[in-house]
């Protein structure tokens, strides 16, 4: 049971005055939630327009593991970053510099082909469902049982129809015996909610810009090793 540091994810340049843009922003940020009490890091590189992009991830990988060895680091697979299938897998395909593990959302059209390619690359894959949908992909895929982990991101608002949706995704993995280590998060107003549900559940979360920048109590927080610290708060707690 671990807390994961979200850097950045799909946030705008100004969502946060912190929000890490360039690959040494993000090592430095990142050497800064791994001393708050993260274990692991999920990254989305930019290129040089700070824009999302799958190119600039070995750049961006070799820039974090200087300022954080020994540390596991992920990022994305996103559709949206390339926003065409072909370029996505050919990007991933030319990286020289490999991410521990990528994250894939199931919801993606192209999503087991971007799965077959990492671990074919010797990349461990994160599998993102969203949704029971998602989770119903996600097992009928031959690849299930060699995924790195399920990562459960809900992004409903609504505490009890977000509940709902990850008790349904947990739900058809157990009917379908896929036991993998799980990470339960949630975004906005929620990401509070599933870090304590997260804890309950034994299995681990993730705080960080990607996600949100409010404290429990309302503030935004200085940045992300801030909301490092409380989860950790949290968990200490238990």
């Amino acid at each position: 049971m671990i807390v994961q540091a979200c850097l950045n994810g799909a946030r705008p340049v100004d969502y946060h005055p912190r929000l890490p843009l360039s690959a040494d922003a993000m090592a430095q940020d990142g050497a800064a939630c791994i001393a708050a009490g993260a274990a692991e890091l999920h990254i989305h590189p930019r290129g040089q327009d700070r824009q999302e992009s799958l190119v600039a991830v070995g750049d961006t990988i070799r820039a974090v593991r200087r300022a954080c060895p020994g540390t596991l680091i992920g990022v994305s697979t996103g559709a949206w970053i390339t926003g065409d299938e072909r370029r996505t897998r050919d990007e991933i395909a030319a990286w020289q510099e490999l991410p521990d593990y990528a994250s894939v959302n199931l919801a993606d059209p192209d999503a087991p082909a971007v799965i077959a390619l990492l671990q074919r690359m010797g990349v461990g894959v994160e599998a993102g469902l969203a949704s029971v949908a998602d989770a119903e992909r996600f097992v009928a895929l031959q690849e299930r049982k060699r995924v790195f982990r399920i990562l459960i991101e809900i992004e409903e608002q609504e505490t009890e129809e977000a509940d709902a949706v990850a008790t349904g995704i947990v739900q058809v993995l157990e009917a379908a015996d896929v036991h993998r280590p799980l990470l339960l998060h949630g975004f906005d107003a929620t990401v509070w909610h599933f870090v304590e549900r997260a804890f309950a559940m034994n299995v681990s979360t993730r705080v960080g810009l990607e996600d949100g920048c409010t404290l429990p109590n309302g503030d935004i927080a200085d940045g992300n090793a801030s909301l490092v610290s409380q989860a950790m708060e949290f968990r200490r707690a238990r």
